[in-house]
């Protein structure tokens, strides 16, 4: 399992941040989805690919970008 972090500049409100968080977990492989307003980042758990979940943020309204990520 790894742990992804997305930089979503567009999210800056509760809908925005479930809006965000329900496309992404609808990608397989994701476990768990951990939104933060304050930084506009999520933090993802799982097995997804970055792109995939890059895909479903443009999807949802919310271009964002790879920040990190740790395999474990």
């Amino acid at each position: 399992m790894s742990t992804v972090t997305l930089l979503v500049p567009g999210m800056d409100c509760r809908h925005c941040v479930r809006k965000v968080t329900a496309a992404l977990r609808d990608v397989p492989g994701v476990a768990l989805v951990q939104a933060d307003l304050t930084t506009t980042t999520v933090v993802l758990h799982g097995k997804a690919a970055v792109p995939e979940l890059l895909a479903a943020l443009a999807r949802a309204g919310f271009p964002g970008s790879a920040g990190r990520s740790v395999s474990a």
